[in-house]
């Protein structure tokens, strides 16, 4: 979702309609698609991060994206670093850039502040008067989360899974907010374990709905108390990848 508060709430249904089409694509709230080279680059590595086809601590060689997409580094490097402030990849001196692989204590100070950021988003979505309203693109959200994970859809299921929580910060109206909150969505997906049994959910649409019910009748404690369980439960899957060899070509440049 790229619209604010105001306009979700504004009421307007073709605008609530254009929102509802991102959502349920499972487009991550990123730079809108123009077709160049740099901009397809970006699209295809993020979603790829996001739906753990690449793995964490994989080197993004200049070199072979250079090859991949038939461009020149300079491009490669605007793409990198842009990754890298979503917090998607991490840049070491001399080293080069890997998908980003946080350490433990990373993600437990990340699941801590998220923790905080999110009730304050309950606590101000719990108070409109017209939330029903403001939060319904979200239940399709979910409703689309769910359709992606019984039809066995992995990738969109853990894209749509993650984004909800993007988007919800998003009808705070906060863009400050918004930013901190997509940075640090991105970095703890990459830290849920990649492999759950059926019914395992890293990220559940089950309780993603019981937060937007609490959020229905007004109340914001319940909805952060929900929360606060479904943060829980997703740090309790958290475990870190080991570094390996990659071959980037067999996941990226394959779109036309």
């Amino acid at each position: 979702m790229s619209k604010s508060l105001k306009l979700i709430a504004a009421n307007a249904e073709t605008k609530a309609d254009a929102e509802l089409t991102e959502i349920q694509a499972g487009k991550p709230a990123k730079p809108a698609r123009k077709g160049s080279v740099e901009e397809r680059m970006y699209h295809e590595i993020y979603d790829a991060i996001m739906e753990h086809r690449l793995p964490p601590r994989t080197k993004l060689t200049e070199h072979s994206l250079c090859e991949i997409y038939a461009t020149a580094r300079h491009t490669v490097r605007k793409v990198l670093s842009h990754l890298a402030a979503d917090g998607m990849v991490d840049l070491e001196p001399n080293r080069g850039a890997f998908i980003a692989s946080p350490s433990t204590d990373e993600a437990h100070d990340m699941f801590e502040l998220r923790q905080m950021l999110e009730r304050a988003v309950l606590e101000k979505l719990a108070g409109m008067p017209d939330v029903k309203t403001v939060i319904a693109p979200l239940r399709r959200m979910v409703a689309s989360e769910r359709q992606a994970f019984l039809t066995h859809d992995r990738p969109k299921w853990i894209r749509l899974s993650a984004e909800f929580h993007t988007a919800l910060a998003e009808l705070s109206g906060n863009a400050l907010l918004v930013n901190m909150m997509r940075r640090l969505v991105s970095r703890t997906t990459l830290m849920i374990a990649s492999v759950e049994a059926p019914g395992n959910n890293a990220c559940s649409f089950d309780e993603h709905e019981e937060i937007l019910d609490a959020l229905e009748q007004g109340n914001a404690a319940l909805a952060q108390s929900r929360m606060a369980h479904h943060l829980g439960a997703c740090a309790d899957r958290v475990q870190p990848d080991e570094p390996g060899n990659f071959d980037l070509r067999s996941v990226l440049g394959r779109s036309t």
